[in-house]
């Protein structure tokens, strides 16, 4: 096999198995001749900088590891390349100077353990910061094992810092990758960065996890106590879901995939937890400790708790209209502001405000009576 140049390199290390990223394929493409083997490489990322063209990519898909799951694992027949920290940099700065880019989200397989290869993740970002000058959006991955001063020293460095779980427990995390430690090597990087951050006075940057979701045979409950925790002792800024799906030559090639409509309902319950000032024990499980499919996390609640007892939207405070189906932040704030103008009588008035209200219509009373709904606009 002939030597690969940079470009070829990027397509096999730009990656979309690492989702701790909310980001989309994006269509840009270099008006040049290497512009197709950009293809793929590039993705659009909602970051704290607003949405960006983003290249997300590893530094080497080699890895030592031998994770059930994962496609770059060591022993499987699979084309590997490697890229410098230098050549990153420098590539990166070309594509940004082009207007391609304007953040990278940087990640690793893992060779020589984990502390070398955080060194190399931070050679490339210290050459984007100090030599190049790079100040847009920057993400970087902590790597499994990763000592406490490089934690320290990449969120010097990064707008988001992130490791990924991959399974809410020890014990679960002993099916997807056997020879990796759930609470010193994972969880502790991720309690080291709330640590310097209380120690700066709450700066810093936010950081966010992953699980894979099924092969490991955890339930909706594990999944969303440990996402609850972290929320609530870590301030983690997202945690992300990835469904299951098996990849060939891989140990769990034989096993079936994860419904996406259940990575869906994890998404909505963790919202509820971080944004709605919802609890772990106000969601609905089944017998297995899983969310239902058919019907969202909040309507469920909404279902057992507002049917009968609606809420009076002239009143409730703007805890009580988050719990409404159909009224999210946005919403509730545009209630408690049309109501210093006057009393909301009907529908048509909460329309006027910007709210699609046939959700939330049967959880509700506008001026002590229930609104009139079409029951056929009542959808999922």
């Amino acid at each position: 096999m002939g030597v690969m140049d940079t470009l070829d390199k990027l397509q096999l290390l730009a990656t979309q198995y690492e989702p701790a990223e909310e980001t989309t394929v994006a269509g840009t493409v270099v008006p040049s001749k290497s512009a197709y083997k950009l293809s793929g490489c590039l993705f659009e990322a909602a970051t704290p900088h607003g949405r960006v063209p983003l290249l997300k990519t590893l530094l080497t898909n080699a890895c030592e590891r031998d994770c059930f799951y994962c496609p770059f694992r060591a022993g499987r027949n699979f084309r590997r390349a490697t890229l410098k920290p230098d050549e990153l940099a420098q590539t990166f700065e070309a594509m940004y100077r082009a207007g391609l880019v304007k953040g990278l989200f940087l990640s690793s397989g893992i060779i020589g353990g984990g502390v070398r290869t955080q060194d190399r993740l931070l050679a490339t970002a210290e050459l984007l910061r100090e030599k190049y000058g790079f100040r847009g959006y920057l993400h970087l991955k902590l790597m499994p094992g990763a000592e406490r001063a490089q934690v320290e020293r990449a969120m010097q460095l990064a707008d988001r810092v992130s490791v990924n779980l991959e399974a809410p427990s020890s014990e679960r995390l002993a099916r997807l990758a056997p020879h990796k430690v759930f609470t010193e090597e994972l969880l502790r990087p991720l309690r080291w960065v709330e640590e310097i951050r209380r120690e700066q006075g709450g700066r810093g940057p936010s950081q966010v996890t992953q699980f894979v979701v099924g092969p490991a045979g955890e339930s909706d409950y594990e999944l969303l106590a440990t996402t609850e925790m972290l929320y609530r002792e870590l301030r983690l800024a997202r945690a992300y879901y990835a469904a299951f799906s098996p990849v060939p030559d891989t140990p769990l090639d034989g096993h079936a995939p994860t419904p996406p409509l259940r990575e869906r309902r994890l998404y909505q319950a963790s919202f509820l937890l971080r944004d709605y000032h919802f609890r772990l024990s106000d969601l609905a499980f089944d017998a297995d400790g899983n969310l239902p499919l058919d019907v969202d996390p909040k309507a469920a609640w909404a279902q057992r708790h507002l049917a009968e007892r609606p809420v009076e939207l002239n009143r409730a405070g703007r805890e009580e209209l988050l719990r409404i189906p159909g009224i999210g932040p946005k919403g509730a704030e545009a209630i408690l502001k049309a109501r210093r103008q006057g009393a909301l009588r009907d529908l048509a008035d909460l329309r006027k405000i910007g709210l699609m209200p046939e959700r939330a219509a049967p959880y509700i009373l506008l001026d002590g009576r229930r609104p009139a709904y079409q029951l056929a606009l009542l959808g999922g």
